[in-house]
């Protein structure tokens, strides 16, 4: 993550100069002469004292350190309550979908996975809960010949492996290599299909992609292909291995 900066061209943050005047440790307080009499069993719940009083004032100057946590989550359980009754991105109107981005990208300005391609978080089995490809939507098909499950992508950065896993009604799966172009962006190759989970296909190379993942935690990933498409995912399991 970034150095985060205290200070900009249009202001700045001072610390309050008695901050620096608290002793680091109680030892110290206690040889001043207010407290040189204190019994010496009041030695550490005087350091406990000194040190949440100095943590406290610190944080009233600073809130931004004990909130920046919390605006993260804000920003997910937004983008959450926005993408649910959109049906995976079916149902969503230009409106919607411009909210979404929206969402996203705030969220993707605070990413802290700078290298996601070298993270353990990576790894596993993510659900789809929103997309605005075509490709996965098939908005212009009927509802009943549309994969109406839950939809998986499954990743495993070690062995640069990705799998994707549609379930009812036709549990169709796609595996594929990843070939890092930078420490966010893969080429995506598919080599292998099955139909109905059962029926495998080799791929003839026509099969290729890109994407970016823009967004990650233990529980959220966003990720966006090289077509423009958003897609929003939820982490399900996160031993789930790609066949190699």
């Amino acid at each position: 993550m970034a150095t985060l900066c205290l200070s900009s061209s249009s202001s700045s943050v001072k610390i309050p100069s008695f901050i620096h005047s608290f002793p680091a440790n109680a030892n110290q307080l206690l040889r001043r002469p207010l407290f040189s009499n204190l019994p010496f069993n009041y030695e550490r719940r005087l350091q406990q004292v000194v040190e949440s009083l100095k943590w406290r004032t610190m944080v009233s100057f600073f809130p931004f350190f004990s909130t920046k946590r919390e605006d993260t989550e804000s920003l997910k359980l937004e983008l959450f309550e926005a993408i649910a009754p959109l049906d995976r991105g079916a149902e969503a109107t230009p409106e919607d979908q411009k909210r979404v981005d929206q969402i996203a990208s705030k969220l993707e300005a605070v990413n802290k996975v700078k290298e996601p391609l070298k993270s353990s978080l990576l790894n596993g089995k993510w659900e789809l809960l929103y997309t605005t490809s075509q490709s996965i939507l098939q908005t212009k098909r009927p509802k009943f010949l549309r994969a109406n499950g839950k939809i998986y992508q499954a990743i495993n950065a070690d062995t640069l492996r990705a799998q994707n896993i549609e379930t009812w009604p036709f549990f169709n799966q796609a595996t594929a290599n990843l070939v890092p172009l930078n420490a966010r962006r893969v080429a995506v190759k598919f080599d292998a299909f099955k139909i109905a989970g059962l029926i495998p296909i080799k791929s003839r190379g026509s099969g290729r992609g890109q994407l970016e993942i823009t967004y990650l935690d233990e529980e959220l990933r966003i990720s966006r292909g090289n077509q423009g498409n958003l897609f929003i995912l939820r982490m399900s399991d996160p031993s789930y291995r790609v066949p190699v």
